[in-house]
Order: structure tokens, then sequence, then C-alpha cells
């Protein structure tokens, strides 16, 4: 049994990634708790995902902030409040400052909607569909001072397929996304994730599969 991990989830959109996390620890597969959950969105769905689940919220709207630092300083001091552990992006469209990192170093992870280091920032899918990639998938990270290149924990892969929108494959790695998160901040709360460099080690190692993927395949 393991103690479970104090979460801050930090949201800024309609809270799918946070509603999956809501659920893993509900069910009991994810020993972990959410200690509070804070927008910079004073419309995010994620507060009524929040609230529904008897989580408490906090609404700190970036925009009454002349500085970017001193906003990161607002939702640290809130953080350190609920006395959280781990911080977890959850569609969180902000860009933190080193200031934030410092006070929880390696304990502030994301989702990126690609297979990082292909196609960081914004729309990924269109870039990913423009690029003519045949594969995409999404990535959970520990944050660090650059815009999603922090060491990669897990990651999911899903194929590109010849008539996908960016709006059917966004859709197709939000499934992913609402299974491998979870998972990296269960493997977090084990204590079976260390950081060396830029790899992140994962012990005792889980098992992986060593088939190849191929698209299109390689026989018809």
């Amino acid at each position: 049994m393991f103690k479970r991990i104090r979460l801050g989830v930090l949201a800024s959109g309609g809270g799918t990634n946070l509603q999956a996390i809501i659920d893993h620890c509900q069910a009991g597969s994810l020993a972990a708790e959410i200690a509070v959950v804070i927008t910079n969105n004073p419309g995010a769905g994620a507060l009524e995902r929040a609230a529904k689940a008897g989580i408490p919220t906090l609404c700190i709207n970036h925009r009454e902030f002349a500085r970017r630092e001193d906003f990161d300083s607002a939702v640290v001091g809130a953080l350190q409040e609920a006395h959280v552990e781990l911080v977890v992006l959850a569609g969180f469209m902000r860009i933190i400052t080193p200031a934030f990192i410092e006070v929880f170093p390696e304990r502030v992870i994301n989702i990126h909607p690609a297979l990082l280091p292909s196609f960081p920032g914004m729309h990924v899918q269109q870039q990913a569909i423009d690029y003519g990639a045949r594969f995409s998938g999404c990535t959970v990270h520990f944050v660090d001072g650059g815009v999603d290149t922090g060491p990669i924990i897990i990651q999911a892969v899903v194929p590109v397929l010849p008539e996908d929108t960016a709006d059917t494959l966004a859709a197709r790695i939000l499934e992913q996304e609402h299974l491998i998160y979870p998972r990296a901040i269960q493997l977090i709360a084990e204590g079976r994730v260390r950081v060396e460099g830029r790899r992140v080690i994962i012990r005792p190692a889980c098992p992986a599969d060593p088939t190849a993927l191929v698209n299109p395949a390689a026989e018809d």
C-alpha cells in the first residue's frame, strides 16, 4: 500500500485530463488525492468537474497581474498552502517561470499531445498532418525552463490516418492521454521514477513491447 500523494492540478480549459485523474483516484487505481484545482480562466470547465467531485478550487486570473512572475508567485503560494507534493499541468495554457520550478524541483509534470521532441508548442496535430508524419501520440514529461523540453516519463503512439483532420487526430490522441497521465502519476507516487540528466529511469523497469510499429503496414 502506497501513501497517497497530494496533487495540485492546474487547468485552463475543459478538464478532460483532470476528469481522468479524478476517475482513477475514485476507483482506487491511483494512489493520489487532488488537494486543489487551480485555473487562470474563470470559465474553465475544469472548475465544474472539480466541484462535482468535492475538490477545492481556486481561480487566479493571470490578467490581474502585471508580471508573469507575480502570477506564478500567487499560484505557488496556493499550492504550498494546500501542501501539494506534485504539480500536474492539465491543459494549463501558461508558460511557468523558472522561479515556479525552483519551488517544486522535478515535481511539475505536463502532458503534450505529440511525440516529443517532435512538434512542441501549439496546434501540434495540424503540424503532424502537414509534415506528413505517419505516427503521432502524446508525452508526459517533467517541466523544465523550456517549452515542452523536460525529461520524458511516458509516451503513447497513435497512427496518423490518411483521412485525419486535426480534430480527429486530437480525439484519438486524447484517449491515450487519459490512460498515460494517471499511469505517470502512479509511477511517481510509488517512488519508482528517477531523473538522470535527460533520461527518466523507472525501477523496477516496466515491461516493454519490442514489436516495431509500421505505418503503412509492411505487408498487405
